[in-house]
């Protein structure tokens, strides 16, 4: 059920009042770059992805196809050609784009007021660039020699997870996530380092485009879960142990929303995680990749999990609970501004009587 607060006096932006460490954090952390000799799950214990039940007509199979055919030609360009067309694509989406641009620059005008319009101008290019680089890496994820992309990922805080598994044996973990970074290359090199995991997918409008993102997901070895189905699905994988990702950055529909503050202004937001997570009393993990200062490899930031209100007031546990998970997703980009999606419409869904954010 929608919930709409009677009133929206949410923080004033750019403040928060939960403590100076917020809610990233990792217990025992000490700042340094973690990354353990992985242990892979053991043959024994893996089994086979359940394949995605995306139907393609004729017209949209030869698309796909064809769209598979020209992403394996491209990705045999070295990779400093294709890093290179990444960031001039992205500089000249940034010139042209110009209905995103305005969207962009409204969302980060309401995140960083105190910040200069020559500042935020810059962060939404690097932004585009990022895109860019995603789109060249992307292309090689989709292509020839598609593995090699798994040698430039290492891990933050990768006891962290362990020490989570060991807290919850034989229960699964929820991991909190957003399109920040090269989004598409978490699952995918969690993945490929030898431990499952599936991802909560909204099939796209254009079929095609969405065969195409679930072939290369589910070659990686991620598992692709409808959101039209996920709450039973999602259900079922916690029972089995398994590791869900949720991308948590997305506007929602009325009828899915509760009203939590996003940069001090408020963002309608899906109830569906904090429903899930009460149900199979699971724990949420924030866990985002983040690009390194050389532009070429990443890192997997893994942080504790979020503290969950659990009282009989389960309505008010749903609201306080997804106002924590956004806090989490809101902390990673005040870190790393760059590497967030600022051209999604953030905002569109308005408490009622609240006046629209964006034009048109």
């Amino acid at each position: 059920m929608a919930s709409e607060p009677a009133e929206h006096r949410f923080e004033s932006r750019g403040q928060t009042d939960h403590g100076s460490a917020g809610l990233l954090r990792r217990s025992e952390f000490n700042g340094h770059t973690s990354h353990p000799e992985l242990a892979p799950l053991p043959a024994s214990l893996w089994r086979p992805i359940r394949r995605s039940d995306l139907e393609l007509g004729l017209k949209d199979k030869l698309l796909f196809w064809t769209m598979v055919a020209a992403m394996h030609a491209v990705s045999l360009l070295p990779d400093f050609i294709l890093y290179r067309l990444g960031v001039l694509a992205g500089d000249l989406v940034y010139r042209y784009d110009h209905r995103h641009v305005r969207i962009g620059m409204k969302n980060l005008s309401l995140a960083f007021p105190e910040k200069s319009e020559a500042e935020r101008a810059r962060i939404l290019r690097e932004s585009y660039r990022n895109l860019g680089r995603t789109g060249a890496e992307y292309t090689r994820l989709g292509g020839f020699f598609w593995r090699r992309l798994n040698q430039r990922v290492s891990y933050s805080n990768f006891e962290g997870w362990l020490r989570l598994q060991r807290k919850y044996r034989g229960k699964g973990i929820l991991v909190l996530t957003a399109h920040f970074g090269n989004f598409e290359l978490l699952p995918s090199a969690h993945a490929m380092h030898g431990y499952q995991i599936a991802l909560v997918h909204h099939t796209q409008r254009f079929l095609a485009g969405d065969a195409l993102m679930t072939f290369i997901r589910e070659r990686a070895g991620v598992e692709i879960i409808r959101k039209h189905s996920a709450a039973r699905a999602v259900l079922r994988g916690l029972r089995h142990g398994e590791l869900i990702g949720i991308p948590f950055d997305q506007n929602a529909k009325r009828s899915e929303a509760t009203w939590v503050p996003f940069f001090g202004e408020p963002a309608a937001t899906i109830t569906g995680l904090a429903r899930v997570a009460r149900i199979a009393a699971a724990p949420v993990m924030p866990v985002f990749i983040v690009r390194q200062a050389n532009m070429r490899s990443h890192k997997i930031e893994i942080f504790d999990e979020v503290p969950q209100q659990r009282t009989a007031d389960a309505d008010a546990d749903w609201h306080e609970n997804t106002a924590r998970f956004v806090r989490a997703v809101e902390e990673i980009v005040r870190k790393y501004p760059e590497q967030f999606l600022w051209i999604h419409r953030r905002y569109r869904t308005r408490p009622r009587g609240m006046p629209p954010v964006y034009d048109g």
